[in-house]
């Protein structure tokens, strides 16, 4: 049961990320968000790490840092495969994918799961691409190259999980703060190569029918941040108290947290298959929880 929801409080809080984060895009230059993001994550890491006294290792920083390498190649095909389209197909590729992975890994390491568990991740995962899924009426067929980074981005995803699954038990989120370091010192020099060639300027897009303050803005960013680092934090604990696979099917479905705040806030229309794959996602749950 707490194993079920951890795995649904980390998807939500991914969620949630990805919505602060996409609204601060409305106005700032997508890496200037993901800079944001990335040092305020690091802030909140090293801040637990520290009050908790984790224990520091080579292990630990190995395994975290190649989580690090693991997860900005997944952001950096992900947004690169959803920019040549079509979202619809692209999205719950890579989010199926991304728990198809740990599973697997998880079988082969001998993870040890009840029989009625297989069909409610199945099902999990059905929900995860029903909720990922994105209508348009536009869509065409991806592009191979578009859908071979679909994939690599749910293998990197995969991968992520499982580095951070290896890292040693005894390490607190020490793993957490190496990715971290590494994803933000990566960020923060490509806004300062942007900065030096185009000016701050760059980082701020023209003001098209906006109307939050900047004072809320930054606010948003700092809190998707925070976040985003919540999530990280729910999916180690996750892994060290119950099973790999399962948190991270249920954190596939990261989606759900999205479109339910861009519903209420946006009043953005949840569509009628969206339902569906969240009342699939709750079936699931509960029978996960038994």
């Amino acid at each position: 049961m707490l194993t079920v929801l951890i795995g649904l409080f980390a998807a939500l809080s991914f969620g949630a990320a990805d919505f602060a984060g996409g609204m601060g895009t409305k106005r700032l230059h997508a890496l200037a968000v993901t800079g944001v993001v990335a040092i305020v994550g690091l802030i909140v890491l090293v801040s637990v790490s520290l009050l908790s006294a984790d224990q520091w290792s080579a292990q630990s920083l190995l395994w975290g840092g190649l989580s690090g390498l693991a997860g900005l190649g997944a952001i950096g095909l992900l947004y690169a495969c959803l920019a040549r389209g079509p979202m619809s197909v692209l999205s719950p590729t890579t989010a199926v994918l991304s728990a198809l992975v740990p599973m697997t890994w998880g079988a082969l390491t001998g993870e040890a799961l009840s029989g009625f568990v297989y069909p409610a991740l199945a099902l999990a995962l059905v929900a995860a691409v029903l909720v990922g899924f994105i209508p348009d009426e536009r869509a065409v067929r991806p592009t191979p190259t578009a859908l071979l980074m679909a994939v690599g981005s749910g293998l990197l995803i995969g991968l992520f999980y499982i580095f951070i699954d290896i890292a040693p038990a005894d390490s607190g989120i020490t793993p957490l703060v190496a990715n971290r370091g590494i994803q933000t010192t990566l960020v923060v020099v490509l806004l300062l190569v942007l900065v030096s060639r185009k000016g701050f300027a760059s980082l701020i897009k023209p003001d098209t029918q906006w109307v939050m303050s900047w004072k809320k803005l930054w606010t948003l960013v700092v809190i998707g941040g925070v976040l985003d680092a919540t999530a990280n934090i729910l999916i180690l604990t996750g892994f060290r108290l119950g099973d790999m696979t399962i948190v991270a099917v249920l954190t596939a479905l990261y989606p759900a947290g999205t479109i339910l705040l861009a519903a209420v806030v946006l009043r953005e229309r949840i569509q009628p298959v969206q339902w569906v794959g969240l009342a699939l996602a709750l079936i699931a749950s509960m029978l996960l929880a038994q």
